[in-house]
């Protein structure tokens, strides 16, 4: 199998068919984050924050139905390898939402635009993946470090999941208990006549989680039979940008990866859905003070994201689907971010009345 393609281009095509489902989801099926948001606190609507559930709970049936076939093991994620941070995770969710807001996109959702022809989002992508370089392992590395000090789980101790922590008090196994609060996500998110009146959005979501799947499936699998001992990871829009773009610039010293595939899939998708949709169309910033605040925002988001250990998708889509503890906290702290971002701009840019 590896003959023809070598690990690294294995772990890199799940990244970019992955990356596709949540490229044509964002441009066919309008899931996004800060939409789901905006709608939910400004238009009155919770139809996207029900496709949110949904495809989390589709991911979390499959990620713990792959667990249960012993496809993939827990403790091999990076969610549930470290132990958690409370403070980091209420800390860099609030600062990445409001960096969110002021950008008015998270990663995910710029890498979506930029494959509909936005090129204000391409200068997110860059801002973004360099600051996330900078907090990661540039200049303000060693104050992240201390402020926020990781540290593996050890032999034996209970890994910080909501199933695994369950699966501890009750005795039941970790799959059955995933999978149960999996059917329990989806089901309530699904509950909705609003959501049913257009079917496409529930599928869309669904194709969403089906992304995170992929992620994990594939890169267990290479890792499992393969000798380079690559990561177990699903995606992510914080640090996999950054690692993007030193790969294009220094590809021929550097190996593909999951994080490459991923973006560039998400790319592709994109472009794909807008240019099916017949939304394709270049579009630059006019305003100069709309271009500060989405590189301010770009750059507080991979700073947040560092810290958190994970962004909108990363803790809100990869770590819920393997129920770390970090991810609900994470993903309301983004949420509290994102709701103080949004109101400024609104009061700031509205006048009273």
């Amino acid at each position: 199998m590896f003959e023809l393609l070598s690990e690294h281009h294995w772990v890199a095509l799940f990244g970019l068919l992955g990356g596709l489902c949540l490229g044509l989801a964002a441009r066919l099926g309008r899931f996004c984050t800060l939409g789901a948001i905006e709608d939910a606190l400004y238009g009155e609507s919770y139809v996207r924050m029900r496709m949110w559930g949904v495809a989390i709970g589709v991911a979390v049936l499959g990620s713990f139905a792959l667990m249960a076939t012993g496809w993939l093991v827990d403790t091999s994620t990076y969610y549930l390898s470290i132990r958690w941070m409370p403070m980091a995770s209420i800390a860099g969710g609030l600062v990445f939402g409001y960096g969110m807001a002021l950008s008015g996109n998270c990663g995910y959702g710029a890498v979506a635009r930029l494959g509909g022809g936005d090129l204000r989002s391409f200068v997110i992508v860059l801002v973004m993946g360099v600051s996330t370089y900078v907090a990661l392992s540039g200049p303000l590395a060693p104050a992240r470090e201390f402020l926020f000090p990781q540290s593996d789980v050890t032999f034996g101790e209970t890994p910080p999941g909501l199933a695994n922590y369950l699966s501890a008090a009750s005795g039941l196994s970790v799959p059955v208990i995933g999978m149960a609060i999996g059917l329990v996500f989806l089901l309530g998110s699904a509950a909705s006549r609003d959501l049913w009146k257009k079917p496409q959005q529930v599928l869309w979501a669904a194709v969403v989680g089906l992304g995170v799947i992929i992620g994990w499936a594939g890169t267990a699998w290479v890792a499992r039979v393969g000798f380079e001992a690559l990561p177990v990871v699903s995606h992510s829009f914080a640090a996999p940008l950054g690692e993007s773009i030193l790969w294009w610039m220094t590809g021929s010293a550097r190996p593909l990866s999951f994080a490459v595939g991923s973006i560039a899939g998400v790319w592709l998708g994109a472009f794909i859905g807008s240019t099916i949709k017949g939304h394709f169309r270049w579009e630059a910033c006019e305003d100069p003070r709309e271009l500060r605040r989405q590189i301010l925002g770009a750059a507080l988001m991979g700073v947040g994201a560092v810290t958190a250990l994970g962004c909108s998708v990363g803790q809100g889509l990869s770590a819920f689907s393997v129920l770390a503890v970090s991810a609900p906290v994470t993903f309301l702290a983004i949420f509290a971010g994102a709701a103080l971002g949004l109101r400024q701009l609104i009061v700031g840019f509205q006048p009273a009345e």
